[in-house]
Parts: C-alpha cells; sequence; structure tokens
C-alpha cells in the first residue's frame, strides 16, 4: 500500500513538472546565434601562442526587432482604433441623416393628409350647398304654375 501511495506522489509530482516547463514554440526555427569564430594560435617565437576570444552575437540586433514589431504593432492598434473611431462616427451621420429624413418624411405626409382632409371637407361642403341650392331652385319655379292656374281661374 506504501509503494502504491509513493508511485502517486511521485506521479503527482512529475506532472507537476511537466505542466509548469514551458513549451517550446515549433512553429518557429531557431535562429543559431553567430558569433565571431576564434582566430586559430599562431606561435610566435619566444611567446606562447594566446587564442583570441569569439565575439558573442549581438543581443541589440534583436532588441531592435523586437522594439520595431512592438512599435509596429502599436501602429497597427491605433489604426484600428482610428478606423473604428472613423466607422462609428459615419455609421452615428448616416443613423442621425435616417432619423431626420424619416422625420422630414413623416411630417410631409401628416401635411398631405391634413390636407386631403380639408380638400375633401370643402368638396362634401360645396356638394351639400349644391344640393341645397338644386332643392331651393325647383321651388321658385313651382310658384309661377300656381299663379298661373290662378289667372287662368280669373
Amino acid at each position: 500500500m506504501k509503494r502504491i501511495i509513493a508511485t502517486a506522489v511521485a506521479l503527482a509530482f512529475s506532472t507537476m513538472a511537466f505542466a509548469q516547463a514551458p513549451k517550446a514554440d515549433t512553429t518557429k526555427k531557431a535562429e543559431p546565434a553567430k558569433a565571431t569564430p576564434a582566430t586559430p594560435a599562431t606561435p610566435a617565437k619566444g611567446e606562447p601562442a594566446k587564442a583570441t576570444p569569439a565575439t558573442p552575437a549581438t543581443p541589440a540586433a534583436k532588441a531592435e526587432s523586437k522594439a520595431d514589431a512592438k512599435k509596429a504593432a502599436a501602429a497597427q492598434r491605433a489604426a484600428d482604433k482610428k478606423a473604428k473611431a472613423e466607422k462609428a462616427a459615419a455609421d452615428k451621420k448616416a443613423k442621425q441623416e435616417k432619423a431626420a429624413a424619416d422625420k422630414k418624411a413623416a411630417a410631409e405626409k401628416r401635411a398631405a393628409d391634413k390636407k386631403a382632409r380639408a380638400d375633401k371637407a370643402a368638396a362634401d361642403k360645396k356638394a351639400k350647398a349644391d344640393a341645397k341650392a338644386a332643392k331651393a331652385a325647383p321651388a321658385p319655379a313651382a310658384a309661377p304654375k300656381a299663379e298661373a292656374k290662378k289667372d287662368a281661374k280669373k
């Protein structure tokens, strides 16, 4: 039983160690550090031969490329942010113009409806007046007939 527990504890610690280990980036090929090769030693008369040390690779170039990449990324983010703001402003302006056009169209429609109602009311009033005038006109015509009958009786 102790052996099983010891195995389980060992496995737990080993999996934690693997989980914390940094993952290797397999998509990029590692660039080997370029260093100046050491010059071979040449025997000199009287002095022992000394080799010149190799110059280390310049990490400044790597740092500059990282800085350039950061600057480019920042510039890209700024351009994206600016484009997004311009698009939002254009959308807002288009929305305001559409709302103004809709409001104007609604006002014109209300005015046209009001004018149509007024014209209809005027036409109805005129038709009623014409009908009343038509009724009143035959009555005076009937009166002369009555007078003609009275004249005939005399």
